[in-house]
């Protein structure tokens, strides 16, 4: 092997790394919801959610900015559009984005939340067919988002005491997945207009001071600072800054599906750590869509990318 290739195109690095990225994005899931429980959050709470939230963003945008500074990656932009491009891709990035993350959340189980979110795989899938020729509509992609949305399905399987749709829950994590699978399809003009992980950083730390001034202003607050609470947000923030940074990186150097097969994990490790960590009962029909979804994505990515 060349001397000169970068860790990030190294094969075992990859691996290694892309299952860092998605094995830290599946454990945010019951982090979220102990961390409510730390400093006192309860469902009716928006107001402090959202500063819960944005806090946690806008801490880990100031410290990818950070890193991106350190490495000397071009800040700036000349043109005004520009600016207002980075501005709407916060807002949906971020800001809407963990809005309904955070709400849906409250109100539902982590594990579910965790495989519904995979629906904005399957749909950032769908929109680049139908908003870029370049991406084109395969069998092998109509196959896995057939398969992955029959595993989304599947989570509604049972009576009542398996766990039902609500629009608190279900409904805001599915706006979520929506807002996560535009903001995907944005990145492509990010890209066009600043350094992606400059912009990435801007995204966090924008959207997450608009999270902060949502919640202020809604009378927010964290009614008890405790040492299990600031530990779980100190986490979440080291989630977002080294899942985003690893992962960027990732798709930067490799092709895209060589890197988003690995996000098959993320359902899975958020259902099974849910239910480990917050005594979530594990629901047989968790692990059927669980699996179909993991499947599903899997299929979209496999072969030729």
């Amino acid at each position: 092997m060349r001397s000169d290739v970068s860790i990030f195109q190294r094969p075992v690095w990859v691996v290694v790394f892309a299952l860092t990225a998605a094995i830290a994005w599946g454990w945010a899931f019951p982090l979220i919801k102990i961390g409510f429980n730390a400093f006192g959050i309860t469902a009716d709470m928006t107001g402090s959610k959202m500063l819960f939230a944005g806090i946690r963003f806008a801490a880990a945008g100031l410290i990818v900015l950070a890193v991106a500074r350190s490495s000397r990656r071009p800040f700036g932009t000349t043109k005004k559009s520009d600016w207002w491009f980075i501005l709407a891709f916060a807002l949906m990035n971020t800001a809407l984005h963990y809005f309904f993350f955070y709400v849906g959340m409250s109100h539902s189980e982590g594990s579910r939340a965790a495989i519904l979110n995979s629906l904005s795989t399957f749909l950032v899938v769908l929109l680049a067919c139908a908003c870029f020729k370049s991406d084109k509509l395969t069998s092998r992609k109509i196959l896995g988002c057939t398969v992955g949305f029959s595993g989304i399905l599947a989570l509604n399987l049972g009576g009542a005491e398996s766990g039902q749709f609500t629009w608190l829950g279900d409904g805001m994590i599915i706006l979520n997945a929506i807002c996560g699978a535009c903001a995907n399809l944005m990145t492509r003009g990010l890209n066009r207009r600043i350094n992606v992980f400059v912009g990435t950083g801007y995204s966090l730390t924008i959207g997450g001071f608009l999270l902060i001034i949502f919640g202020l202003v809604f009378d927010g607050r964290l009614p008890q600072v405790n040492m299990p609470g600031i530990l779980c947000l100190v986490l979440l923030i080291a989630i977002s800054a080294v899942g985003f940074a690893l992962y960027n990186k990732l798709l930067s150097c490799n092709p895209v599906g060589k890197v988003a097969i690995y996000n098959s994990l993320i359902p899975i490790v958020g259902a099974v750590t849910s239910c480990l960590c917050l005594g979530e009962t594990f629901h047989a029909k968790y692990a059927l869509a669980g699996g179909l979804a993991a499947l599903g994505i899997y299929i979209i990515n496999k072969g030729k990318n």
